[in-house]
């Protein structure tokens, strides 16, 4: 094909001006752009490059898991982190129109870090929600708006500002970040009476792949229905939540009762697993298991711990306890009455004396090297399993198992209510973790390996068509998507979180972001085959 000189100029500016784009850095491109489609000014405080010098402290600040922060892992090419509701809008405009991946956080609390870190794709920014924190209690309604960078704590806190009567059955961890939290489910002490976060969620704000900002009403019921339990990150940026209000009372009881392997503990638990589902809606007693050293030095033992919250006073939950589950041996000296929101405080780990307005502060107890993964318990696990199993712990550095009871508000709602489906039916879900303080590959590789056969020996005892798994415990050894994930790999781990509504979320899915333009390696696939 002959160009004639007319054609040359018109093709040169063409070659030239994609030269300039590209030759342009992401975040120079991405400036530009926010500018010319922001309804606020844009402080360049918002702005935090890879050749910043607080670069590191600003990732690292809410990220929990240290195996993504490694050397190795691929980090944003900057961080964006937006003042108003208007600038997250303008980012997902921009980044469509530039093609950037884009990640984004509000708590940090992903386990396998997929809100600050990529395996898949790179380059990639990181919209951090931080700022965006605000919390609007409205206690004649029996609701609060909350914006996604506000932690689990800082809501409790503003509650209990307005009324010593009101609660949210939300989260123990009090770090969390609401935005992210709910997406998943978001279960805590007050799960068997009032239900998940995720059931407790009356609207939202969150901004969709065209920039939109959508709320309930004009995002309609299936994309409200799909971020409610959903898992976060695959249908859009959660602005806010506007959360239900439930009923607390003015004294709330909780206790801790310790039973080492010495003091009978597998007897107690087996009959723990057998009345931990049926006790009273208001009494919520999880186990926290962990490897302890006994009194012989050199010597170590198995832990079981026994944490609660029961929504009344002393006098009742002794005599609840002396019915359903005298083997624990609960004793009144064991019992603290306290406020709702002194409860979250014990239930979290922090000290007796903490005041609490640290929860304000939004910091995490809990920030090391680790793996998790999580099951759901259907029957009873026998004492002969279990006491393999203490062989099994006994055997690794750090090793934590809690045991979360099902039952009461838990097994009346519906599977399909939300995309949460692990309702009735369920005795407990478990959660495993593992924990390090040396970041080499030999040390991730021999612990990754410990509880992978954890993982392995406990397939035996739960439920496996499918197995299933908890979303917020994100695994990326039950699957991972490529960029463009196909229904079927996907479904592998879908079927886990899911079960029978992954059919559903990959319609909505496929409904509301066809370009599949909010992706990592656990989203929503939209349907390509």
């Amino acid at each position: 094909m002959a160009f004639s000189s007319t054609m040359i100029l018109p093709l040169l500016l063409v070659l030239l001006s994609a030269f300039s784009a590209t030759s342009k850095s992401v975040q120079e491109n991405f400036m530009q752009c926010l500018d010319a489609n922001s309804e606020h000014p844009i402080p360049i405080s918002a702005f935090c490059s890879q050749t910043n010098s607080s670069f590191t402290s600003v990732l690292n600040s809410t990220a929990q898991n240290l195996r993504y922060l490694m050397p190795l892992v691929p980090k944003p090419e900057f961080i964006f982190i937006p003042v108003y509701e208007s600038h997250v809008k303008s980012a997902v405009i921009c980044a469509k129109k530039l093609a950037i991946h884009l990640r984004f956080r509000s708590g940090g609390h992903d386990y396998e870090g997929l809100s600050y870190a990529s395996e898949i794709e790179t380059p990639f920014i990181l919209l951090d929600l931080i700022q965006l924190r605000s919390i609007n209690v409205d206690i004649d309604d029996n609701s609060a708006w909350v914006q996604a960078g506000a932690t689990v704590g800082e809501v409790y806190y503003r509650i209990s500002e307005k009324s010593k009567t009101h609660g949210f059955p939300a989260g123990l961890c009090s770090s969390l970040g609401i935005g992210g939290h709910i997406t998943g489910g978001a279960y805590g002490s007050m799960m068997r009476k009032y239900g998940l976060g995720a059931d407790n969620v009356l609207d939202a704000r969150i901004v969709d792949v065209n920039g939109e900002i959508l709320d309930k009403a004009a995002m309609g019921e299936d994309l409200f229905w799909a971020i409610r339990g959903g898992g976060g990150a695959s249908f859009g940026v959660i602005l806010a939540w506007k959360i239900k209000l439930v009923a607390v009372p003015q004294t709330v009881t909780v206790f801790t009762v310790p039973k080492t392997l010495e003091q009978g503990a597998t007897k107690i638990l087996y009959r723990w697993q057998q009345v931990a589902d049926k006790l009273d809606d208001d009494l919520f007693i999880r186990v926290v298991i962990q490897v302890t050293k006994t009194s012989q030095k050199g010597k170590r033992t198995v832990t079981t711990a026994y944490n609660a919250l029961y929504l009344g006073d002393a006098e009742s939950l002794l005599q609840e306890m002396d019915q359903s589950f005298p083997e624990l041996g609960l004793a009144r000296k064991d019992c603290i009455e306290t406020s709702w929101i002194k409860s979250v405080l014990y239930i979290a780990g922090f000290p007796s004396e903490t005041p609490p307005e640290v929860l304000l502060e939004g910091k995490s107890l809990f920030k090391n090297y680790f793996k998790a993964k999580s099951d759901f318990v259907q029957q009873p696990i026998p004492e002969t399993a279990l006491e393999r199993l203490w062989e099994m712990l006994l055997e690794e550095e750090s090793p934590l198992m809690i045991w979360n009871p099902y039952g009461g508000m838990m097994a009346n709602i519906s599977d399909s209510a939300i995309p949460f489906p692990h309702r009735k039916g369920n005795l407990f879900k478990i959660q495993y973790v593992t924990s390090w303080y040396e970041g080499s590959k030999d040390a991730s590789r021999k612990h990754m390996d410990w509880i992978k056969g954890l993982y392995d020996y406990m397939s035996a005892y739960v439920p496996t068509s499918p197995r299933a798994a908890y979303v917020n415990y994100r695994d990326l050894d039950l699957g991972m998507n490529h960029k463009n994930a196909s229904f079927t790999e996907a479904s592998v781990w879908g079927a886990m979180y899911f079960k029978g509504n992954f059919r559903r979320l990959v319609k909505i899915k496929s409904k509301v972001d066809p370009g599949n333009f909010f992706r990592h390696e656990q989203s929503i696939p939209v349907v390509l085959e």
